[in-house]
């Protein structure tokens, strides 16, 4: 078993992907945890046009900011203004009410099972 939920995919950049309609995408917790608390969250626009493994958005912590990386290719329909307006959701929820935005999928890529992704981060120093 692992801590990460089998009704998404993951990728390597430590996004998840929902593995059916519709496609929220967020951060999984093991980024959430790395980052610290969540302040500030600069998703794509609604409409925006996302590439697989590029980077078109940031998330900043009291620790860092990082990029936002696209697990699949596609275009932006939904933003989660909630999460948005408070960052923390992120952190309490990153795979229910801390997802980023939806993706209309016109190119799925390459993808990792819960039980890949958990040895990916088990692979981690």
């Amino acid at each position: 078993m692992t801590d990460y939920p089998d009704t998404l995919r993951y990728a390597a950049e430590h996004e998840w992907i929902a593995a059916e309609p519709p496609f929220r995408v967020g951060i999984t917790r093991y980024a959430a945890d790395a980052l610290g608390d969540v302040v500030y969250i600069d998703p794509p626009a609604v409409g925006t046009t996302v590439t697989a493994g590029s980077a078109f958005g940031e998330i900043e912590s009291t620790k860092s900011v990082s990029d936002l990386y696209a697990p699949a290719t596609g275009v932006v329909t939904e933003i989660n203004e909630a999460a948005v307006a408070d960052p923390s959701i992120v952190n309490d929820d990153p795979y229910g009410s801390g997802w980023l935005y939806v993706l209309e999928v016109s190119e799925p890529a390459p993808t990792l099972s819960a039980e890949e992704y958990q040895a990916l981060v088990d692979a981690k120093p």
